[in-house]
């Protein structure tokens, strides 16, 4: 542990290191949103990376090195994002775990091509992010085509016959995944009775609002983060609408249910199946609540993803990125998440998405298994 360092990395302060980076040393990345509205993912990301490096330097590092981690801010702006795989590159840093928002992983993923870095986002599902052929990214979680189709069918199977309304924020994330939920929503028969967009960062829904009441809409599937969908919500119930909210990934995070409160009970979203849960986890889980961290959402994803990197390269004997990528496609990895396999564009094999409700209590439960939904 004493060897561990956190190294801050925040645009327009530049590159600000914690110490100097011994020759013995490798270092390796985090990058996601550590400031602006998405940070309560950031937070997850980089508690899962610091554990992981702090547990994997415990067990000697790897290729008898200690690895040294930079934090990285991308506040989910994807100019920003950019310009941080470019300092991370000039660094010859030879992995990323990174980013969570895919309007931030897509543009980063070009930049870390081109100079030679591995990139592994442990959040970002826009299907967009490994279709291109590239040589570089995978991902450990899911993809929107997926997570789409898993809430589409929910929605038309639990909601046949109601009014469906689906908004989304104009991300790259917001509107990939629900334009494909939408797609399995008139897959399955039922057409939206409303399509909308707003803009991530508003903070005033009464026109959304007004609209959702005329058209009296029993679900409203929202394409977008937790602040915004949060306040949605808030504002519906203060006008006196029932109206049920769904969304995807972007929901899982406590400060969702700080936003809304009571009001919050019910709101839908699909995520993989809890990976607090998992056998594989459970000693790391110990670890973090023995230090009153709650590993929800994105923590334990990025502590896997960092898991696989570190076996590849022992596998290869190597951190050369492209090897190490090679290996890992060719390989079944154990992480916390269980045994992960990849295909040659650099998604996971075994997709499981479910479906969970949030309580009045600020909790949230599996109420529904994606698969046949």
């Amino acid at each position: 542990m004493k060897r561990f360092h956190l190294f801050g990395l925040m645009l327009g302060a530049g590159m600000m290191l914690a110490a100097p980076v011994s020759a013995q040393d490798i270092t390796i990345a985090v990058a996601g949103p550590m400031t602006g509205g998405e940070a309560a993912f950031g937070r997850q990301m980089k508690n899962g990376a610091e554990q992981a490096v702090a547990d994997i330097n415990a067990a000697g590092g790897v290729l008898g090195k200690q690895m040294k981690l930079e934090v990285a801010d991308d506040a989910c702006d994807p100019k920003q994002a950019r310009s941080i795989a470019e300092k991370l590159s000039g660094m010859k840093v030879p992995f990323v775990a990174g980013h969570f928002c895919s309007s931030s992983s897509i543009p980063a993923s070009e930049a870390y091509a081109e100079n030679g870095v591995l990139q592994i986002t442990p959040a970002s599902t826009n299907p967009v992010f490994t279709e291109r052929k590239l040589w570089n990214t995978l991902r450990v979680c899911g993809r929107d085509d997926q997570q789409g189709t898993i809430a589409g069918q929910y929605i038309a199977k639990t909601f046949k016959g109601k009014n469906i309304a689906v908004l989304h924020d104009k991300s790259t994330y917001g509107k990939g995944l629900a334009d494909e939920t939408k797609k399995a929503l008139n897959a399955a028969g039922v057409k939206e009775k409303m399509f909308e967009s707003y803009n991530k960062g508003d903070t005033d829904f009464s026109a959304i609002v007004s609209r959702l009441k005329r058209d009296n809409i029993d679900l409203v599937y929202v394409g977008g983060y937790h602040k915004e969908s949060g306040l949605l919500l808030r504002q519906m119930r203060e006008q006196g609408l029932k109206t049920v909210l769904m969304a995807g990934d972007a929901l899982n995070d406590k400060e969702f249910a700080s936003i809304t409160g009571p009001q919050g009970a019910g709101t839908l979203f699909t995520f993989g199946p809890d990976p607090r849960n998992k056998p594989t986890a459970k000693a790391i889980v110990e670890k973090f609540k023995a230090k009153n961290i709650d590993p929800e959402g994105y923590t334990l994803y990025t502590y896997a993803a960092i898991q696989v990197w570190v076996q590849a390269a022992t596998k290869a004997g190597t951190t050369d990125p492209r090897k190490v990528a090679e290996t890992i496609k060719a390989n079944a990895w154990d992480t916390v998440l269980g045994k992960l396999s990849f295909d040659a564009k650099g998604d996971i094999t075994v997709i499981d998405y479910v479906v969970y409700k949030w309580d009045d209590k600020g909790n949230y439960t599996q109420i529904e298994t994606g698969k046949g939904s």
